[in-house]
């Protein structure tokens, strides 16, 4: 199983940067990558409209914004991966916060990915995110 990792520090507190992303549809918010998301199944699902016309269907695996973190699994995507399931976790005190978002999955068979390639998808998919967090909040 393949797992991956990032974090993050921003010039905003915790709770800001949590205001921010850690609504479980608010990924059009702060990732460029994220054109829009649906959500169904009384908010416990969402379809993420991907720049470029790609799909991605995640479930709300569970949610605790008293610690500010949330867990999510993939259920459909054009991603080579299977039985993914990934973590994002605000934390921090003051002025500044770390972000940490990381997952863990297998790589699809006959998708012509790597484990390697899969896994620099996936990171490259959480530093776009992180990327524009820092411009968004500074960091």
């Amino acid at each position: 199983m393949a797992k991956v990792s990032i974090s993050t520090d921003l010039n905003a507190s915790a709770d800001e940067v949590w205001k921010l992303i850690g609504g479980f549809n608010a990924l059009p918010d702060w990732h460029p990558a994220v054109e829009n998301s649906e959500l169904t199944e009384a908010g416990q699902t969402r379809t993420l409209s991907i720049a470029g016309g790609a799909t991605i269907v995640e479930k709300l695996e569970s949610v605790d914004d008293s610690a500010r973190t949330y867990t999510y699994s993939i259920t459909d995507s054009p991603l080579p991966v299977a039985n993914y399931r990934s973590t994002i976790k605000v934390s921090g005190e003051g002025a500044g916060s770390t972000i940490e978002w990381s997952s863990e999955f297998d790589t699809v068979e006959g998708m012509g990915a790597s484990e390697q390639d899969a896994m620099a998808a996936v990171q490259g998919i959480y530093q776009a995110g992180f990327d524009n967090l820092k411009k968004m909040f500074g960091g």
